[in-house]
């Protein structure tokens, strides 16, 4: 049987509950509390028209607003410490956000989906396996299925916290984290590997933009209509898009075996593969070579030779299919010494000439969409 509660009602029961008692509860527990108590209702209660879209608002009425939504709920006896899709993402959502409620009780905690939190005003604590630390404004912090984590909130900050199927996931998301960009690829990786637990970190600067995308993305998850779904997906598609776009550079990653700083040594990787050599990387960042080749291949599942190559060699594709540059050129561009010698990896990766390769990937000139053509 669902039951029903707002946003406002519950975040009062579970302040209440910490100020009259001087404890605190997690959200399943509250929910349980609440069917124990008979606060919950058995009537539905007005949802939001699908009309509705949030605009120009501050974040106190964006505040009143969240306090006005209605969710779904039903009444569960289980384990707080290991949350399953079931328990919170109604059946009918690939999506479920919620504001994240204030005065809850510090508990580690791992569930079957991916959560990303972020912070839309003031900030929160973040513990992640052994380690804590301060999520702050504009800050997205997104953690891997299976990894034991918690965030408390003991203000009046404002989180929102999207729950994310990772079956959508891999489905609808994963291919963003795709292409030359050596962090996604390594993204990539590791989200959907069961064996990791990690979160990614942006940060996006005064982003109104992004703010949007989000509070539509957790507004279309109320709406009852059949296309609601569908939209919080392209809302969250716009929201992936945005931040590897803009901010990829300012991401951040942990591994509890190796710590946050290979984040860094990819980003250099990304940024100087064209002229860098396995020496000169382990001088920068002070590594032995022999340590810094585990700490890549058990991160990448490559060799640092194998990723310098496919850097180089997906630079090569975007200027043989977007550019008139010579082929002298692009291997010059991309790190090599020599056409011959760029030729012949080029051939060894695609089993075809650069030449061949761009005269069967380039859309000719004149098949090109020409918009507003009119044919005489």
């Amino acid at each position: 049987m669902n039951y029903y509660i707002t946003y406002g009602d519950f975040q009062k029961h579970l302040t209440d509950y910490y100020q009259r008692t001087g404890s605190r509860m997690q959200f399943l527990e509250m929910i349980n509390y609440l069917y124990r108590k008979e606060l919950l209702s058995e009537t539905p209660l007005p949802g939001v028209s699908p009309h509705q879209m949030l605009d120009d608002m501050s974040m106190e009425e964006i505040n009143q607003f969240i306090d006005s939504l209605v969710f779904t709920i039903n009444a569960y006896e289980n384990d707080p410490t290991c949350v399953m899709e079931t328990d919170i993402i109604p059946n009918s959502r690939d999506v479920f956000i919620i504001r994240h409620p204030r005065h809850t009780r510090p508990l580690l905690h791992k569930h079957n989906y991916f959560e990303i939190n972020y912070v839309a005003s003031g900030e929160c604590t973040f513990q992640f396996e052994k380690s804590a630390r301060t999520l702050r404004e504009e800050e997205f912090c997104m953690v891997a299925p299976g990894s034991l984590h918690d965030l408390t909130i003991d203000d009046d900050s404002t989180v929102l916290c999207i729950m994310l199927r990772r079956s959508t996931f891999n489905k609808t998301f994963l291919s963003l984290l795709s292409g030359k960009n050596l962090l996604s690829q390594f993204f990539r990786t590791f989200l959907s590997d069961n064996n990791h637990t990690n979160y990614l970190l942006f940060f996006c600067p005064t982003t109104k933009w992004l703010r949007l995308i989000v509070f539509n993305a957790m507004l279309e998850c109320y709406k009852p209509d059949p296309y609601s779904n569908d939209c919080c997906i392209s809302w969250l598609n716009q929201m992936f898009s945005y931040m590897l776009r803009n901010y990829s550079k300012t991401v951040q990653f942990y591994d509890y075996q190796f710590g946050s700083e290979f984040s860094l040594v990819l980003q250099y990787i990304q940024h100087h593969y064209q002229t860098l050599t396995l020496s000169t990387l382990a001088d920068f960042f002070h590594y032995s070579e022999p340590y810094l080749c585990t700490l890549i291949k058990q991160n990448t599942g490559q060799n640092f030779t194998e990723l310098i190559k496919g850097l180089r060699m997906s630079e090569a594709v975007d200027y043989l299919i977007n550019t008139n540059m010579s082929i002298g050129d692009i291997a010059e561009k991309v790190g090599y010494n020599s056409s011959d010698h760029f030729s012949r990896v080029f051939r060894s990766q695609y089993q075809m000439s650069p030449q061949k390769y761009r005269k069967e990937h380039r859309i000719p000139s004149d098949e090109a969409l020409m918009p507003f053509r009119m044919d005489a």
